[in-house]
């Protein structure tokens, strides 16, 4: 059973900025680490990532909800029965229950999701398993390497061609480009991208809800016509028959996102058919609802990848071993500890050739040490 949450702030300093959207920006990562302790002192550890305009979190909110609200609901409860079959794990009353007590609180998605990405830490150590053969469940392995990518944010023209030149030379291969505050200053940040790194490096868009419905169609197709491979939310969330009519006109293949926070808003777009491919971010949606989102994607039809709230090693760690789930083809975004000038794993996770190893991911651990210092 669940014996105790702890959970600890710490601040990691950064190479440059990040920016987005159209007033998102941070300079330092500044995340929250939840702590799981289960009645046989098995422990597990997980990130969240504090993101004040995407969910209104911030790092003494997240610490708050923990200590007031969730953890009151969910201690003592029992999580495991040892005589459970392989193949059941998503399945567990025991997991379902715990889910029910922490979703009667709104919102606070990424407190909710570290709280159960470091539960099923906790319950791989209980197991005797690694993080990994307890997410597979009893399935074979489907792949030995991830195609990791990486997010570029929007800047002035010198410093977003360096950041992706040294990230490219650091082993990326796929760029996430920012778009939608100034359309003519993203193209030609495009076309420069494309000159600086060539056709080894592929590119796709995230607008973040940037651009606007009237021009959109015209400016999807104009990213097409440069090689760009998709569009992340292009239009605002709450026009959703402006999203479905753009995404029925088969102009780039577009990503859910913003769109897509919970199970229940899959659903919602399900139904509309607004996307291509889901962006399964396990910062927000934890291991056990992140799971549950990418079976009904794939018995949609619809492709799948992992992305990232700008996590620091750990975060990165956990969605890196979720992305190697039977059914995410595509690349998921797992390079942003590039950005970082400093980590709380106790080594690197490496990119070579635009891949992530899953070998690599197996060896790396928080170092608690560090941790502490910060």
């Amino acid at each position: 059973m669940i014996a105790s949450i702890e959970t600890y702030l710490f601040h990691l300093p950064m190479h440059g900025a990040l920016q987005w959207g159209k007033s998102s920006s941070f300079d330092r990562v500044s995340h929250v680490a939840v702590r799981v302790i289960l009645s046989d002192g098995s422990e597990g550890w997980a990130e969240a990532p504090p993101r004040p305009t995407i969910y209104g979190e911030t790092i003494h909110s997240i610490q708050t909800v923990i200590s007031d609200e969730l953890s009151p609901r969910i201690a003592g409860l029992p999580v495991w029965r040892d005589d459970a079959q392989a193949g059941s794990l998503w399945k567990m009353p025991e997991l379902q229950r715990i889910q029910s007590r922490l979703h009667e609180v709104k919102n606070n998605h990424t407190a909710k999701a570290a709280i159960d990405m470091a539960l099923h830490s906790a319950l791989a150590q209980h197991r005797g398993l690694s993080l990994l053969d307890h997410l597979l469940d009893g399935a074979a392995r489907q792949t030995d390497r991830l195609r990791a990518s990486y997010i570029l944010g929007i800047g002035d023209r010198d410093t977003v061609l360096k950041e992706a030149r040294r990230v490219v030379d650091q082993g990326v291969r796929v760029l996430k480009v920012k778009v939608g505050r100034a359309w003519d200053e993203d193209i030609a940040r495009i076309r420069e991208l494309q000159a600086e790194l060539g056709s080894s490096v592929d590119l796709y868009a995230d607008a973040n809800e940037c651009l606007e419905a009237p021009n959109a169609a015209a400016q999807l197709d104009q990213l097409a016509s440069l090689g760009l491979h998709y569009c992340e939310e292009p239009l605002p969330v709450e026009q959703l028959a402006a999203r479905a009519s753009l995404r029925s006109g088969q102009h780039l293949p577009l990503i859910a996102d913003d769109s897509t926070f919970t199970l229940r808003d899959l659903q919602r777009e399900l139904a509309f058919d607004t996307f291509d491919v889901l962006n399964i971010k396990t910062a927000r949606t934890g291991f056990t609802e992140s799971a549950a989102m990418l079976a009904l994607a794939r018995s949609a039809g619809k492709g799948v990848m992992i992305g990232s709230q700008a996590s620091a090693g750990l975060g990165t760690l956990h969605a890196a071993l979720f992305a190697t789930l039977p059914g995410i083809a595509h690349p998921s975004e797992l390079s942003f500890p590039l950005k970082l000038r400093r980590d709380i794993l106790d080594r690197p996770l490496p990119i070579a050739d635009g891949y992530l190893r899953v070998n690599d991911l197996l060896k790396a651990r928080l170092d608690p040490a560090v941790l502490v210092a910060l």
